[in-house]
């Protein structure tokens, strides 16, 4: 792939957010929670770009390739290729907090039937766990990490809306689930996202652990 830079963003600075990504891919692959094509991946490369997946790539076999410039309008820069269709829940995170470095999204067996448990009830509400604390803000497991579970669609402005109208009504977020699909998470950088991911996912296992327990 032909990627033409703007001039003041280094190649060096683009091919290491490349490999961040997709060495992230792969450890993820590995663990089954990117099956088929799907997922995307992202991370900031300045305050007004990001580095995203290409739309379609495998996860597990990504390099510097698959990954492409775009704006935070989610616009290709100095390339043909089309990016994830999904761009726009990256640049979201970007353009709400410029602090955000990096955004995960993928589907993991236990992500998506999660999603599909707690639709009805809006969101995850998560108290008691341990594990809470491995959320940046997070000091105690007596708190309460509310990961909302927004309705699923191919029409984006509708889920930015929503993720934008959980926001402006003062309610904190650090991930997301969208019905039949999976989880968006993000961090200030790509190990403190990986962190997040995996803490979520073995939260929402647990959670749906003692669902089957409770119903025995």
């Amino acid at each position: 792939m032909s990627q033409a830079l703007p001039a003041t963003i280094p190649a060096s600075l683009f091919e290491q957010r490349a490999d961040a990504i997709a060495d992230a891919a792969r450890e993820l692959s590995v663990l089954g929670w990117t099956p088929a094509t799907s997922s995307n991946f992202s991370m900031r490369v300045d305050a007004d770009h990001a580095a995203i997946t290409i739309s379609g790539r495998h996860k597990g076999r990504l390099g510097r390739d698959d990954i492409m410039l775009i704006d935070l309008d989610g616009n290709a820069v100095g390339t043909d290729a089309r990016p994830s269709a999904e761009t726009a829940l990256h640049t979201q995170v970007y353009r709400r907090w410029p602090e955000m470095n990096a955004v995960l999204h993928t589907h993991s067996r236990t992500q998506s039937v999660a999603s599909r448990l707690f639709a009805a009830d809006g969101a995850v509400r998560l108290q008691g766990w341990e594990l809470q604390k491995a959320i940046t803000g997070y000091h105690t497991h007596e708190s309460v990490l509310e990961i909302p579970v927004f309705p699923n669609t191919q029409h984006m402005p509708e889920l930015v809306a929503r993720v934008d109208a959980w926001l402006d009504a003062g309610k904190p977020l650090h991930a997301y689930l969208i019905d039949g699909h999976g989880i968006y998470t993000w961090g200030r950088d790509m190990a403190e996202t990986q962190r997040h991911l995996e803490a979520l996912e073995f939260l929402l296992d647990c959670e749906l652990d003692l669902k089957k327990l409770r119903a025995s």
